[in-house]
């Protein structure tokens, strides 16, 4: 699927939406972390989406709890992502999965230079920016 389209859905309707995708007997739900438009008007900025994995359509569950059902959707939807323990709102928690997936980026990037890296004080450098990196990221979890 095509993020593409999803975005083009939200952006025309100021509302969350609950995609359920179907397809041989198996369903998946998607749904995008909304913020208000800084423009102050009605309009909504999907930030990231959340999927479930692929499962069979009667395995697909979700509840409908407490006082925010969009928030309670995307935790749900989300999964490990966005759980926690700390009782942090659904923004900070966000914000968390991205600084993590920007993190994993960066070290996945480093990694490639430093095989391709053939002087060794470099690759030193890059080896010690690679382990502040992880220990960073370990602290975020």
């Amino acid at each position: 699927l095509d993020e593409a389209v999803l975005k083009q859905i939200d952006k025309e309707i100021p509302y969350h939406i609950l995609f359920i995708l179907t397809c041989d007997g198996k369903a998946q739900a998607w749904i995008g972390y909304k913020e208000a438009a800084a423009s102050g008007s009605n309009a909504f900025k999907v930030s990231r989406y959340y999927h479930t994995d692929w499962m069979p359509e009667d395995e697909l569950h979700l509840s409908i709890d407490g006082l925010n059902m969009d928030e309670s959707l995307v935790r749900q939807i989300a999964g490990d992502k966005l759980q926690t323990d700390s009782g942090e709102s659904l923004k900070e928690s966000v914000e968390r999965d991205e600084k993590k997936k920007q993190l994993e980026k960066q070290i996945s990037v480093l990694e490639n230079k430093m095989k391709k890296e053939k002087q060794l004080n470099r690759r030193m450098e890059m080896n010690s920016e690679l382990k502040r990196l992880r220990m960073e990221s370990e602290r975020i979890k």
